[in-house]
């Protein structure tokens, strides 16, 4: 999610659409896939259709098959150009995911050996605190006797 300065979106995806922005060419190609990709495209292409070789053209439709024909390579061109662009839109996201994932694996590295060298210490701590009150308990244990030894 986006932040009050920052706009909502992935990285990789607003670098790309703000250099297809840039380029007269990429928003050409973009709303012209963006419509053939649309089922007005279909409906306006049936009717022309139908209109061209009711009224126009008697079978076998020649110069419609020539314009069908044309279409379909520049539509293709459209689709591969969409492709690229998805192409590339994954590749940036994979290597801008890969940092991120790579710097989040060396701050969770850093914390586990903080936490663990911690622990030792703590561990040390503790260890030496019960030798220290085992010292205390065997030197009171020792007064204790001696006096009781020595007063009776």
């Amino acid at each position: 999610m986006g932040t009050k300065d920052s706009p909502a979106g992935h990285p990789a995806r607003l670098d790309v659409e703000k250099e297809r922005a840039a380029d007269l060419q990429l928003r050409v190609a973009d709303l012209i896939t963006r419509f053939a990709g649309s089922m007005m495209f279909v409906y306006i292409h049936a009717a022309l259709f139908a209109v061209w070789m009711v009224f126009f053209e008697k079978s076998p439709w020649q110069t419609l098959t020539l314009i069908v024909s044309l279409e379909a390579i520049f539509l293709s061109t459209f689709v591969m150009i969409g492709q690229n662009r998805q192409a590339e839109f994954a590749r940036r996201k994979a290597d801008h995911d890969y940092e991120a994932q790579e710097l989040e694996l060396r701050h969770n590295t850093q914390v586990t050996e903080i936490v663990h060298r911690l622990t030792q210490e703590i561990h040390a701590a503790v260890a030496e605190g019960r030798h220290d009150v085992r010292q205390e308990k065997r030197q009171n244990t020792r007064q204790d006797g001696g006096q009781d030894g020595q007063g009776g």
